[in-house]
């Protein structure tokens, strides 16, 4: 089982974690909020958490190999 986190103190609410993972992942105002804590099949987790630009999301429970995909 896995636990996903949102950092809201470096979360810039860029929205990428939304726009790969709508199922888990929504904007709030300038934040992003996590609606599914387990995750879902619909998604890459790896790939959301690759991607964002603060290194604010943090999934528990699963091994995932941090190489820096965003550009910032």
């Amino acid at each position: 089982m896995v636990t996903i986190t949102v950092d809201y103190s470096t979360c810039e609410g860029c929205g990428t974690c939304e726009a790969l993972c709508p199922d888990v992942f929504k904007l709030e105002g300038e934040k992003a909020v996590v609606l599914k804590e387990e995750g879902s099949d619909a998604c890459n987790l790896e790939e959301v958490v690759q991607n964002c630009p603060t290194e604010s999301i943090k999934v528990e429970g699963m091994d995932i190999k941090f190489e820096r995909k965003a550009p910032f």
